[in-house]
């Protein structure tokens, strides 16, 4: 009796061991079915989001611009002055309304991206998360605040790039001549204090109020490196005129180096994207 006793446990032992594995097999192939379904709708939802090439993605594409141009003009009637409180109830429904779904496409973008961290630190991502924030900031924020939160809400405007070819070829062109354009920027500041620092030892005797200190001085040479001239400041000595000179042959250079970059790196984004 005893050893049928144990056979009997056996048996059963190795019926639960079997059962067990089978159960373990059935969860683990419906865990990969729901993963190569999930993977199947967020490929889905990632090309009606960003390929407007398709119906539903051009559509979702316009909805989603008219939608931001119908913000931003809302926005813009808040500033008149003497609304009726009816209308700024129906601009508030709306301002609800786009908030809403563009925090579904906020999450929703997050959720198709294959590299959900890359996107959300991404420039669009960046942009989709500031058009929205100031929503959900303002309730909980001091009323003197709310003012500059609002400002936030024209991050939205930039969101209409996305669905701009040339707007996206621009912002490629900018990160191919990301370093030349860094390095512009850098010699421009440093012509700049340099202008400053030569008019001030021309024309601060002569005009002490408008050169009193190189800080002064940097109005004159801004309005002048960018040949805006204002005229508000004007050298009055011979070496300043000459020095003048000078500054607005380079300001001249100054003006035309980044357009010469920017165009040959819209030229290269344009082959990039013909291939």
């Amino acid at each position: 009796m005893h050893l049928r006793s144990s056979d009997s446990l056996q048996v059963w032992w190795h019926r639960i061991i079997k059962l067990h594995g089978l159960i373990f097999g059935f969860v683990v192939v419906i865990s990969s079915s729901m993963k190569r379904q999930a993977n199947t709708n967020r490929i889905q939802l990632d090309s009606i989001l960003n390929d407007p090439v398709t119906v539903v993605g051009r559509t979702f594409a316009i909805v989603i611009q008219l939608l931001i141009v119908a913000s931003l003009l809302g926005f813009s009637i808040e500033t008149l002055p003497d609304l009726t409180a009816e209308t700024r109830g129906w601009l508030r429904w709306l301002e609800v309304i786009t908030v809403v779904i563009f925090s579904a496409e906020y999450l929703l973008r997050l959720w198709a991206a294959e590299n959900r961290w890359k996107f959300a630190t991404s420039f669009f991502g960046i942009i989709d998360l500031l058009a929205v924030l100031p929503f959900y900031i303002a309730p909980g924020a001091d009323l003197r605040s709310v003012r500059v939160f609002r400002l936030l809400r024209l991050f939205r405007l930039l969101k209409l790039v996305r669905y701009s070819n040339a707007a996206r070829r621009f912002h490629v062109a900018l990160n191919i001549a990301r370093e030349e354009l860094i390095l512009f920027g850098t010699v421009s500041v440093i012509m700049l204090y340099l202008s400053a620092v030569g008019i001030y030892f021309f024309e601060h005797e002569a005009q002490p109020t408008h050169f009193a200190s190189v800080f002064h001085s940097l109005w004159w040479a801004t309005t002048t490196l960018t040949t805006v001239g204002y005229g508000d400041v004007y050298p009055i000595t011979l070496g300043g005129r000459c020095f003048t000179f000078v500054v607005l042959l380079i300001g001249l250079g100054i003006i035309s180096i980044p357009a010469g970059i920017v165009a040959s790196a819209l030229a290269k984004a344009r082959e990039i994207e013909d291939k």
